[in-house]
């Protein structure tokens, strides 16, 4: 497992284990205790999600040192005015003392400033290790920044060949904001892609795995998800191979802005 350092030296596996459209109890326990199996370290839910309560009892019963495992949860859109209440409502789901990364969930126009002074008071308190937001443009970001006294250590957003935010990954990387990639096999489309499958087949791998490792060698952080357990795995085995540069830029190429998620672009 490689790790990054965020921009206040806290450490986080660069690989983590998505839990979106997960369902509560069985199936989110299950996936995320398997996950842990193989070797993820970094778990990666949300309130919107349902399934903290899950994850929180998977990662209890993993045996594994707390210490020893990242966990993020966010900040739901309509918590925004109720920062404090909806985080220690996810601690007490999750069954934690602290979270490693919380993160606001979407940019919501009128409320997002007061929520971030409010994770900003959270962080100080040291109950969150790190904050950051997610799905912000650099619109949201600059406004953010304008107005706040901590630099957020994450911004989570849609990424993978077919949507490289070119842009946003360097004013990112500008402002010491580490990028994390959700989304990153594309939920699927556009898997069968002549130019990642020829280079899969050179490495000997799948297709997935040749998307994680793009992600990885752009110096992001990535969360793909599955309930599969062979695609779980599958997913974590992306430490024994490395793109070459031709390779890289034949996938940056497949640029085409396809957004199969959310167009924050149309968020003020």
């Amino acid at each position: 497992m490689d790790y990054l350092t965020l921009n206040n030296k806290v450490k986080i596996p660069q690989l983590g284990f998505g839990t979106w459209k997960l369902k509560p109890l069985g199936e989110a326990k299950k996936a995320t205790k398997y996950a842990l199996e193989v070797g993820y370290r970094h778990i990666d839910t949300a309130h919107i999600y349902l399934n903290e309560h899950s994850v929180g009892k998977a990662i209890a019963e993993s045996g594994i040192a707390r210490k020893d495992i990242f966990i993020t949860t966010k900040l739901w859109n309509w918590d925004q005015k109720h920062a404090h209440r909806a985080f220690d409502e996810s601690l007490k789901k999750l069954g934690v003392e602290y979270i490693d990364l919380y993160l606001m969930h979407y940019p919501v126009t009128e409320t997002r400033l007061q929520a971030w002074k409010d994770m900003e008071e959270i962080y100080k308190s040291g109950r969150a290790k790190a904050i950051g937001v997610s799905n912000f443009a650099i619109r949201h970001l600059e406004q953010l920044l304008k107005n706040s006294q901590v630099v957020p250590a994450i911004n989570q957003v849609e990424l993978h060949p077919f949507l490289y935010q070119k842009e946003l990954m360097g004013y990112c990387k500008s402002k010491d904001i580490a990028v994390e990639a959700y989304s990153p096999l594309v939920h699927g489309e556009r898997m069968d892609n002549p130019v990642i499958s020829e280079i899969a087949n050179k490495h000997k791998k799948t297709n997935a795995q040749v998307l994680l490792r793009w992600n990885l060698q752009h110096g992001n952080i990535v969360i793909p998800k599955s309930k599969t357990p062979g695609r779980i795995k599958e997913n974590f085995e992306v430490f024994d191979f490395e793109l070459a540069k031709e390779e890289m830029l034949k996938l940056n190429g497949l640029n085409e802005g396809l957004i199969v998620f959310w167009d924050t672009e149309k968020t003020p």
